[in-house]
């Protein structure tokens, strides 16, 4: 059912000389603090770890030369992510912070209790990789996406979202392990061979070339449960899917480093070839699926509030399509300065963020506080209209 957020366009009586535009509605009250309080600490924690980590590895040249090459891959991944999130775009310093959890606060906490459990029961490397890796490490990952589902509530909307913040989480944690593992084969040893650049080099294709998506999509497993719960109405659905997407992350990395051990490693390239290619192409697709899905969704949400006068049908094509609102931005730069293009961006997303909210409410799984939250939504939307003289 839908659902109205109060007089459409009685906010204001009328523009004044330069209108006052509030600010994006961003506040989320004690649990935004909460979550401020406990990402801050955790990085810090997870910086002081893995500061720790490479100053003790006393080779500066191979971590060096780990960074360089740990750096390639991250480029294209991240831009492949930030493209799937052109629909409803997240706040840029969520996705940050994101990156900034794997690279930090998932590695220095896997780390860590991989130590502590080697040193307690002083088990072996593949009982490590197959075993410890996979449960700490997708653990450490995917805490980032929960701990967004349960003190930022009102950020992941769906499939995409937690697609996109899960993924960067993975690509951070790639790009820390990736350095670890590029510099020890530089620097040579039991598990990398004689060393030097040519060994490094070798490990790069292999890590950074042929599976560089491995760590972003184990993830992703963790995303799609979390996105199940998000758009579920059970509750018992809603506990249950994070968990189930969870021990799907855990099983997936086992399987992976799992085939570089057993039975000699002679079915690591079956493994890729069959598993890990045909399952990250899956993923692609789903990925690409939900985008889609995510523009039909917003696209029916924007209809539906032009019903109650929230929006004008002549505004739809510049709200909806990403090449119209591109075209607006530029037309609007154009004629009034750079300030015009951004006002026209800050009021096309503000649309976005009101349908996306909407459309929750159209669903009936929007969180509490929807129809507050959705007022002030409405007022900066009025405001920004009548700075950007839309429509006039």
């Amino acid at each position: 059912m839908s659902q109205a957020y109060g007089p459409a366009g009685r906010t204001y009586a009328g523009p004044p000389a330069r209108p006052a535009i509030p600010p994006a509605v961003r506040k989320y009250g004690p649990r935004g603090a909460l979550f401020a309080v406990v990402v801050s600490v955790a990085l810090l924690l997870g910086a002081l770890v893995m500061g720790f980590v490479l100053v003790a590895s006393g080779e500066p040249r191979a971590i060096g030369i780990g960074i360089v090459l740990a750096t390639l891959p991250v480029g294209p991944l991240v831009a492949a992510y930030f493209w799937l999130d052109r629909y409803e775009p997240e706040p840029t310093r969520l996705l940050v912070l994101a990156f900034a959890w794997g690279a930090l606060v998932a590695t220095g906490a896997a780390l860590v209790l991989q130590a502590v459990e080697q040193m307690v029961n002083s088990s072996g490397e593949q009982f490590s990789a197959i075993v410890m890796a996979p449960l700490t490490e997708e653990a450490a990952k995917g805490f980032f996406v929960l701990l967004m589902l349960w003190l930022r509530r009102h950020v992941i909307d769906g499939l995409v979202d937690a697609l996109v913040y899960a993924g960067l989480v993975g690509v951070g944690f790639a790009f820390t392990e990736n350095i670890l593992y590029f510099a020890g084969a530089y620097t040579g040893g039991p598990d990398f061979g004689p060393g030097g650049i040519a060994s490094a080099t070798s490990l790069f294709v292999l890590r950074g070339v042929l599976s560089p998506f491995a760590h972003p999509l184990f993830t992703s497993a963790t995303a799609l449960g979390v996105a199940v719960a998000v758009t579920s109405r059970s509750g018992l659905l809603r506990l249950a899917a994070p968990v189930g997407g969870y021990l799907a992350a855990v099983v997936m990395h086992a399987w992976w480093n799992g085939s570089a051990f057993l039975g000699g490693g002679q079915y690591f390239l079956l493994t890729y070839v069959f598993a890990m290619v045909p399952g990250f192409l899956a993923m692609v697709s789903l990925a690409l699926w939900g985008r889609a899905r995510e523009g039909r969704l917003l696209a029916r949400a924007m209809h539906d509030l032009t019903r109650y006068g929230y929006l004008s049908p002549a505004e739809l094509p510049a709200l909806v399509s990403l090449r119209a609102r591109r075209g607006a931005r530029r037309q609007a730069a154009a004629h009034g300065g750079p300030e015009a293009g951004r006002l026209v961006r800050e009021y096309q997303q503000q649309a976005v963020e009101l349908a996306t909210l909407h459309n929750r409410v159209m669903r009936g799984t929007a969180p509490a506080g929807s129809l507050e939250r959705g007022t002030l939504m409405l007022q900066r939307l009025t405001a920004l209209r009548l700075a950007t003289g839309w429509l006039r």
